[in-house]
């Protein structure tokens, strides 16, 4: 199941990557059934918070008709920044599946532990490294990419 909603959201991440966006995409399901999609568009909407998770945070809320997204799922093809756990912990989330780790800003596992820092009010399961591999890849070409063209 997890995987058939990460090919999800890496569909998301290449339409990211086609509109020359870092490739990220997240879906959110909630009673099986895919209730946002989104993927990252920081340079199309001139917005540093435009990232896959807060788009379909957004989207998902208004979905539910509420802030709180209890019996959801978010899909998201790499590991969630600062500002997106703090997002999905705001909205309450339960379970957050994601790809490929980051290194630099992962704050799910690999930096910080949000996701279940006792300290915070809410807590949720966070499974990591499904798809791993196309997820770390398509992340990969568009940096290297980058570099080539001697972009930040």
């Amino acid at each position: 199941m997890h995987e058939h909603f990460m090919r999800m959201a890496l569909e998301e991440a290449q339409q990211a990557l086609e509109e020359k966006e870092v490739p990220v995409g997240a879906v959110i399901v909630r009673d099986e059934r895919v209730i946002a999609r989104a993927h990252n568009q920081r340079e199309q909407l001139h917005d540093p918070t435009a990232h896959a998770e807060m788009i379909a945070i957004t989207q998902a809320a208004e979905a539910c008709g509420s802030w709180r997204l209890d019996g959801c799922t978010l899909y998201v093809t790499l590991e969630p920044c600062p500002m997106c756990a703090g997002a999905i912990l705001q909205a309450r989330i339960p379970t957050v599946v994601y790809g490929a780790a980051d290194p630099k800003a992962g704050a799910v596992h690999t930096l910080y532990r949000m996701l279940d820092d006792p300290r915070l009010n809410h807590r949720c399961l966070a499974v990591s490294d499904v798809l791993a591999e196309p997820c770390g890849q398509i992340l990969s070409r568009f940096f290297q990419e980058q570099r080539r063209l001697g972009k930040k």
